[in-house]
């Protein structure tokens, strides 16, 4: 039925879309990268833009490639800043780690603090040495007036990072208007709070701030997840034990994805609809409905679904729920 309908109406007409337990599967990864490669359609849709994308997307701008993603060194770090994120719950998603329940509590046991920037009291902030409630999707003015109490207090100190770091004079300059009192308007945290936040974190022997879903899955998610790695650089934490640290996994994708020129793309195309930008060969999942249900050259009439349920996990489910019952075939 899929090369019936390619031989018919083209390549694009099919969509393939899948889930998040795709990336926890060798054979499933490995199957399915195969499976898209093989239909050769443009419509390649998966939970990375309802989830993840814009740390691969601030990992593309900053180091040059969308799986650079360095993650938290709990086990040696002496001040852990969450934000938007619940790794009581998630077992640390995006730098999964066993046991997290016992790991943040030897932080806290050799004297470490833990932070937690949230919306709502999670399981994370109940542990806590400090909550600090945000108006949702305000990350990024709390992320923006920490860097300038920073620059602004002189309290910057990159280290062995400061040869091979461009950029930091526009940084400064940029973030100078955006002050705490600015900041506490939009965020509803105290501009002392956020000065103290800052003065602790830049301070501290080894910091790290570590962003999730919360601050995502917003408007302004990829400035939230490049503002991170920002303020992880400025204080001298990345790559470097107790702070952000690359990975060295068993298995190397990023080595073989190098290999094979996938270092990451954005923008090389754009959907039909609404012209919403490509990013790693992907459209976001929330244009999928539009391209089912809006007719024309290029309509999509066939899916491709595995390990995943789109209806309940990405935006507007009720009208992708109607596209799908339009399809002429879906497996």
């Amino acid at each position: 039925r899929l090369t019936g309908l390619q031989r018919e109406h083209g390549r694009n007409v099919v969509a393939t879309y899948f889930g998040n337990p795709q990336v926890h599967s060798y054979s499933a990864l490995l199957g399915g990268a195969a499976l898209a490669r093989s239909l050769r359609s443009i419509h390649r849709y998966s939970a990375t833009s309802v989830d993840q994308l814009p740390r691969h997307f601030a990992a593309l701008q900053l180091f040059e490639h969308q799986l650079l993603l360095p993650i938290p060194d709990i086990d040696r770090t002496q001040f852990l800043l969450v934000i938007g994120g619940n790794p009581l719950v998630s077992n640390g998603s995006l730098m999964t780690a066993p046991d997290i329940a016992r790991r943040l509590k030897d932080l806290r046991g050799r004297n470490g603090q833990l932070i937690v920037v949230d919306p709502r009291r999670t399981e994370t902030a109940d542990m806590a040495d400090q909550h600090l409630f945000i108006k949702p999707g305000t990350d990024a003015w709390l992320l923006l007036a920490m860097l300038q109490v920073i620059f602004t207090e002189r309290l910057e100190k990159l280290g062995r990072l400061e040869t091979f770091t461009t950029g930091l004079d526009e940084l400064r300059t940029t973030v100078a208007a955006f002050t705490p009192e600015r900041a506490a308007a939009h965020t509803q945290i105290a501009a002392a709070d956020i000065r103290d936040l800052a003065r602790r974190f830049a301070r501290s022997d080894s910091a790290v701030c570590y962003g999730r879903m919360g601050v995502s899955t917003q408007a302004f998610g990829a400035l939230c997840q490049w503002l991170i790695q920002a303020l992880n650089i400025v204080t001298g934490n990345l790559d470097r034990p107790g702070g952000a640290m690359f990975t060295r996994p068993a298995f190397d994708a990023l080595g073989l994805s190098s290999a094979m020129g996938q270092r990451g793309s954005y923008d090389r195309r754009r959907t039909r609809v609404r012209a919403l930008p490509e990013f790693g060969g992907e459209f976001p999942v929330a244009a999928l409905a539009e391209e089912i249900l809006t007719p024309g050259e290029g309509q999509i009439k066939a899916l491709v679904t595995a390990a995943g349920n789109p209806v309940l996990s990405t935006p507007n489910g009720r009208q992708l729920d109607q596209a799908l019952a339009q399809l002429d075939f879906m497996v």
